[in-house]
């Protein structure tokens, strides 16, 4: 949620500003702004919309000193007078996370003279900030941070002095090495291309940063020393190639994502056999596009180690008091490594005696740091913000690990049909049409995904993909429920969408069709699976084909259908896919 940017340095810090908004934008759209130091003096430009409104006024800026900010809203409208950054005397603030304590911090600082223009959270730590400061910005900004509750990622300047300093707890922030030059911001895609080293900040870092070097202190101010690494994030990837959404781009690399990470795994699979050895009990949380990974995960685990699987949503399993016992083993699922009901899942998990295992897309993410075992996703820099390339890189990576806690060689014969998926998928995304059912969903009041076992799982997807990127209401459900309940909601205005890739449950789930054109609704089918199609030609308005594949390799097939399917709608309604309203890609607040 929100993403920020600091620059000091010789460059326009102007240009470094916008363009790492640009970059960060995945993260949060309402509104955005960016303060700079000019003279001495600080300016602040902020507006409500996307990043690009701020071009405009950033035309005649030239400063050495900057930060900017883009945002998810939490705490009030989006809105000028609600974007960040916030000012109070002369410090001003850019922040990321939410300050949970900010109410009775405001009514002290209010009965103590301070004068609040926003309905933000954030603004409480400008006025701490101001409150503390005695001719030491860093020292202001440690004690400020000590009076938070919640989460936090800032950047704070200060009017006369040439530094920002910077400080993290439970939200992401890195720092970048350059030559006369220095950056700040949430990820490495902030900076790809501008600079080749950074480092992470750990909970309760304070960062000095100016043009000539960093100093990073811990909370009471004592020098510590970071890793220094390279900048993983690479600014050729970034770009849209020859497609109008990073949606459709990232589903043309969904190929690349279940082969990379296969190859990823091999690095890994003696770490993940000894952390598994005596596990009998396996947990597998996330949210949203990653909890329905870790529901496939599930019944790959029952399917080939034969021990009990659970699947659980991270924000329930965080605060349900769950049971571990001994030999039980955790996988957090998320793409960004920084979810942050996942992340204190996993953490209660390590703190419960389970073994934790990581999988995720970014490999210097909080996650990573408390995991046992870290499992690559190895899908690149994903940008829009519904998930495409990184949940089938889940489900593959998934795969490995349920044959590996089954005690099978990656190498066998499962593993070979894994080798064939990427040019599966490739044909899947080159030759499925959605165009004419995508035409369809998007004069729908309803839509409906639907299937029996896996499939039920990609049906969840598919269903969350629409809503995401068309704002079609509709429901994921399993095909034998729908006649306790959805079935009420169908009529000539609706239309089912039924995902049938297991050939032994085929003629369940054909009922359920049966079901659904009884009742004058329309009916869609996705199957690979012989001789469905000749036997609902009569029935079905559409069908999608797939590649024929094991079943329990069809998801990485069937995702991409319903991903086209959700693609489709939302250019056909005018949406943009790549930022759709009320989200954000990286979820780093309850």
């Amino acid at each position: 949620m929100c993403g920020i940017i600091g620059y000091a340095g010789k460059n326009n810090a102007a240009d470094v500003v916008y363009k790492g908004l640009k970059r960060l934008e995945y993260r949060g759209y309402d509104s955005a702004g960016a303060a700079f130091m000019l003279g001495g003096k600080i300016t602040v430009i902020k507006k409500e919309g996307k990043v690009e409104t701020l071009a405009q006024y950033l035309n005649n800026v030239s400063a050495d000193i900057g930060i900017g900010h883009t945002r998810w809203a939490t705490h009030g409208k989006p809105s000028d007078i609600n974007a960040h950054p916030h000012s109070a005397g002369a410090i001003t603030v850019v922040h990321n996370g939410i300050i949970e304590n900010y109410s009775e911090l405001k009514e002290r600082l209010i009965s103590d003279g301070a004068d609040f223009l926003s309905d933000t959270d954030s603004e409480v730590a400008a006025h701490l900030i101001n409150e503390f400061y005695k001719g030491d910005l860093t020292a202001a900004v440690a004690q400020a941070v000590k009076m938070l509750k919640g989460s936090y990622a800032l950047m704070a300047i200060r009017a006369g002095e040439s530094k920002i300093v910077a400080a993290r707890y439970k939200s992401p922030l890195i720092v970048g090495y350059g030559n006369g030059e220095n950056f700040c911001a949430s990820d490495e895609p902030a900076l790809a291309g501008i600079c080749e080293k950074v480092c992470v900040l750990e909970d309760g870092d304070i960062a000095e940063i100016t043009a000539d070097g960093v100093n990073i202190y811990n909370g009471n101010l004592q020098l510590v020393i970071r890793s220094v690494l390279p900048n993983l994030a690479v600014s050729e990837s970034l770009g849209l190639g020859d497609c109008p959404h990073y949606m459709l781009k990232e589903l043309r690399e969904v190929p690349q994502s279940v082969q990379f990470t296969h190859k990823a795994f091999y690095g890994v699979e003696e770490k993940l056999k000894s952390a598994l050895s005596g596990v009998n009990r396996v947990i597998f949380t996330g949210c949203g596009t990653a909890y329905h990974a870790a529901l496939i995960g599930k019944r790959y685990v029952e399917s080939f180690a034969r021990i009990p699987a659970e699947a659980e949503t991270a924000g329930e399993f965080r605060y349900k008091n769950p049971v571990f016992g001994a030999g039980a083993a955790v996988f957090a699922i998320s793409q960004s490594g920084e979810t942050a009901d996942t992340v204190e899942a996993a953490r209660l998990a390590k703190a419960g005696g389970a073994k934790v295992v990581a999988v995720t897309n970014c490999l210097r993410s909080e996650l990573t740091r408390i995991a046992d075992v870290v499992v690559p996703v190895a899908a690149g820099v994903e940008i829009c913000v519904a998930a495409t390339k990184s949940y089938t890189g889940q489900v593959a990576a998934l795969y490995l690990c349920a044959l590996t806690l089954a005690g099978e060689d990656i190498g066998g014969w499962r593993g070979k049909l894994l080798l064939k998926m990427p040019e599966l998928c490739k044909k899947a995304v080159e030759s499925i049409d959605a165009g004419a059912l995508a035409q369809l969903c998007a004069s729908a009041r309803g839509v409906y995904f639907l299937g029996r076992d896996i499939d039920y799982a990609v049906a969840v997807e598919g269903s969350l993909k629409l809503k995401e990127v068309s704002y079609i209401a509709g429901e994921g459900y399993p095909a034998g429920e729908l006649k306790h309940g959805t079935l009420a909601l169908i009529d000539g205005k609706t239309v089912s969408i039924f995902i049938i890739t297991d050939g032994g449950l085929a003629g369940k789930t054909e009922n359920a069709v049966e079901q659904v054109v009884s009742r004058g609704g329309k009916a869609a089918v996705i199957t690979n699976v012989d001789g469905v199609e000749e036997r609902l030609k009569d029935k079905a308005d559409y069908f999608i084909k797939l590649p024929e594949c094991d079943k329990y390799l069809s998801p990485l097939v069937s995702a991409v259908a319903v991903q086209l399917i959700a693609y489709r709608t939302a250019v056909m309604l005018g949406r943009d896919p790549d930022k759709p309203r009320n989200l954000a890609k990286s979820v780093t607040v309850e």
